[in-house]
Parts: structure tokens; sequence; C-alpha cells
């Protein structure tokens, strides 16, 4: 096996004459995959022309963030294990030492859920994880236990959950999103397909509110479909909702768990964007009930912990606490202390939508007006892909990101995602002028 692996290797006196090689095509998919390697194309793009208005990068703004806050929300987390009786090495061991698999913040957590979203599960529900990427793969390696099961996900679809289906070697089958977002009749219509080619479809993974890359979010009564459908096709839900705090104004639609009384839902849940992205914490919400051969009842978080245990150990205490001073600051209402997020990113997305109405007129060229969230898509009749994207970067100096990478079998090839979340107005304004003078100069 190893000489299928390796290329020319000789061995000289003193060590080895030349480097082992390893055949591309040995290794794993995950690592071979294209829409991973455009989506490091893109960032690759990005560190080349520094100095292009970038409306591809869906991260945070930055002007929310500063190393003080680090430190004041981690002295309040102290004063609260001090309050709960924890003193001396009990609250260092709790910050500095290993943890709790599951995490220690499942109470605040799930006070959150409850305030902010209507939401009410036991605390021991709650794993708190290494950024919402992990709760994917735990929750994907845990649910897959057969060759033949596959997940759903709406398409076009993040490309981080589908590239951690890759990780773990889960099939993943699209579910055609519409322009008011994925429809209950199509996901029983492909749950039925995938049924009848002899596989097993054990989840579907939805982003209900502002959804990336569409930026689409579904009514309230597909919502309610949706559960229905789980329940009529004995379907998990994995509902990621790491936007729904910043709608364009206050109207709220209810999450998938809020509305979930059989347990159908797996709630993935992210403080990137609602307090720190530097502390890499997420965390998913499994309050289905798991039984064994023995008739021992559990619930699903704690099975998943032996996947999480494998991948991460536990998820960083000191990240932990940092995270748990800010809810205890705000009450444990992250909608509270979001305000002023809330509004900057209300302000980026009318600008986006405002310069898209004054730079564009031609009718060809299309674009969606999401009611919140980071991102929009543009339509025109070019082909967006990575050599127009390089040519948009060098040239004009406007960056966005291809359509297509978010597709797992082909489309989005006239669409781009634009993101206005880490921008000020007017670099807005500016990128998409550049954007409207770069694509009519391409179709002449």
């Amino acid at each position: 096996m190893l000489r299928a692996l390796v290329g020319t290797q000789s061995c000289v006196a003193g060590g080895l004459a030349g480097q082992m090689e390893l055949a591309r095509e040995s290794l794993h998919i995950s690592v071979t995959d294209p829409v991973a390697a455009s989506m490091n194309f893109l960032n690759e793009v990005a560190s080349r022309f520094p100095a292009a208005i970038s409306l591809a990068a869906g991260r945070p703004s930055v002007e929310f963030y500063d190393i003080a806050d680090v430190e004041r929300c981690l002295a309040v987390y102290v004063g609260y294990l001090r309050d709960q009786g924890m003193t001396g090495s009990r609250a260092r061991d709790a910050i500095l030492q290993y943890g709790r698999t599951n995490g220690q913040l499942g109470m605040m957590i799930s006070r959150m859920l409850e305030i902010d979203e209507g939401i009410s599960v036991p605390e021991e529900s709650v794993m708190v994880t290494s950024g919402c990427q992990e709760a994917m793969v735990i929750a994907l390696r845990g649910l897959a236990a057969a060759p033949e099961d596959v997940v759903l996900a709406v398409e076009p679809c993040y490309v981080g959950f589908t590239g951690a289906a890759r990780v773990v070697g889960v099939p993943v089958v699209g579910v055609p999103e519409g322009p008011e977002g994925v429809s209950p009749q199509a996901v029983a219509r492909v749950t039925g397909e995938v049924r009848a080619s002899g596989r097993r479809p054990r989840a579907l993974y939805v982003v209900p509110n502002f959804a990336n890359p569409s930026g689409i979010s579904l009514r309230d009564e597909a919502r309610r479909g949706l559960i229905e459908v789980a329940a009529e096709e004995d379907l998990l839900i994995l509902e990621d909702d790491p936007y729904g705090l910043f709608g364009a104004d206050d109207r709220r639609s209810p999450t998938l768990k809020s509305l979930d009384t059989d347990q159908r839902v797996i709630y993935l849940g992210s403080f990137a964007k609602s307090v720190f992205p530097g502390a890499r914490l997420g965390f998913l919400v499994a309050d289905q009930v798991v039984v064994g051969a023995d008739g021992r009842r559990s619930l699903l978080a704690d099975e998943l912990s032996t996947v999480k245990s494998m991948v991460t150990v536990n998820t960083s205490p000191i990240a932990q606490a940092v995270i748990g001073g800010a809810l205890v600051s705000c009450g444990y209402s992250l909608r509270s202390a979001n305000q002023e997020k809330i509004a900057f990113y209300r302000r980026n997305m009318a600008a986006l939508l405002g310069a898209l109405d004054r730079c564009f007129t031609d009718p060809s060229i299309t674009w969606n007006t999401p009611d919140g969230g980071f991102f929009a898509v543009l339509r025109a009749p070019v082909r967006a892909d990575e050599k127009l994207l390089e040519l948009s970067a060098r040239d004009y100096g406007v960056l966005w990101t291809p359509m297509s990478f978010f597709y797992l079998q082909g489309g989005g090839s006239d669409a781009i995602r634009l993101s206005c979340s880490a921008l000020t107005a007017d670099q807005i304004d500016e990128g998409v002028r550049r954007l409207a003078t770069f694509i009519a100069d391409v179709r002449s």
C-alpha cells in the first residue's frame, strides 16, 4: 500500500534524497473537493488584491469588537462562578482545566433560547461546541449510521455544511430552493425519490432565516409545513440559525425549534455574529430521547457527547467563560444586547439594495430583496466563474462569490452572492458601482 502512495524515494548516507510524494487521488474527497478548492481560491484572490472592495466576505464587522470587552466578559464570568459558590481552585479549574464534554453553559444557553426565541429545552439537551461547524460534524456523524443513510439539504447550500458532510463521509442530496425558500412539498418529493433509490433520508438541513447564500427566509406557513413533513416522512431537521437576530425590521418569524412539539428539530447555534467570532463557540440542542436495547433512555445530546469527545475532547473553557460573561452581562438576551449590531446590519442591507437599484437599470439583471441578514443574490447574463472573479478583482477592484460554489451538482452559473456585513455604507455603494461597471464592460 505504501508503494501505491509514494513516488520516488531514495536513501543516501545521512538521510533521504528527495521527498515522499503522495498521489492526490489517493487522498480523501474532503481534501480534493472542488467546492472547498473554490473557496480557497476566493481567499487566495482576496489576499492577492487586498485593495479590492470585498462584497464576498460574510464575516461580521470588526467595528464591534475590542480586546477590553473580552477581558470584561471574562471577569464577569469569574464573578458569576464566585456567586455560585465556586471559589479558589474550583473556579480556576472551571476555566483553565479540561471540562465536561458537553460544556458548562447549558443553563445559560437554555435561558437565552427561551427569552429570545421562545424555545423551551432542558439544559441537559445543550452541547457547547467549537463553533457551529463542529456541531454540524457531530450531528452528521451521530445520525448517519449506515451506508445507505443520506442527509437532505436545501440547495443552494452553505458550503460549511456540505464540506462537513464530506469530511465524515455522509452523502448529501439537494432539495431545490424556490423564490420564497424551500417548500414542504419539495422536501416530501425528494424524500420519496431518495427512498425509492434504496437509500434512507435521515435529516434535512435548512437555514430558515436569511439563508447563506441566498438571503431567503421561509414564510411562517412553510415553517409549520416543514415540521409536518418531518413527522410524516420520519425526518429530523437540522435548523441552523446564525442570522436570525438580524432582520430588516422587528417582525420575527418563529424558529422551527419553537414550533417543534415532537422533538423533530436539532437546533444549531453560533455566537460568532452575536458576540465574538474569535471565540469560536457554537452549540447544538438535541432534546430527542434515545432508547437503548435494554430500555435505558437518554437524551441525544448525551449520546452525541461520545462523538465530541473523540473530536475536540471538550470546548475551550476559556472561550466558554468569555461567552458566559457576555450572557450574564446581557441578562441572557442576545437580542437585547445586539441592538447596535442589528441597526448596523439593517442599514447595510438597505445600502446594498439601494445601490443595486441605482447602479443596475438593465432588466436582464435581477436580484432578490432579502428582509435581513448578510447576503443577496444578483443574476446577470454572464458566466460567473473563478476566471471572471479574478478579472473583477484585478481590473475593477471588487470581489464577490460565484453562486456555483453552493450547488451540489451544478447550478448558479449566472449568479453571484453579495455580502454587505463587513463594509461601511460608502464601501458598499462604491463596490456595487464597480461591479456594475465591470458587468457592463464584460457584456459589451
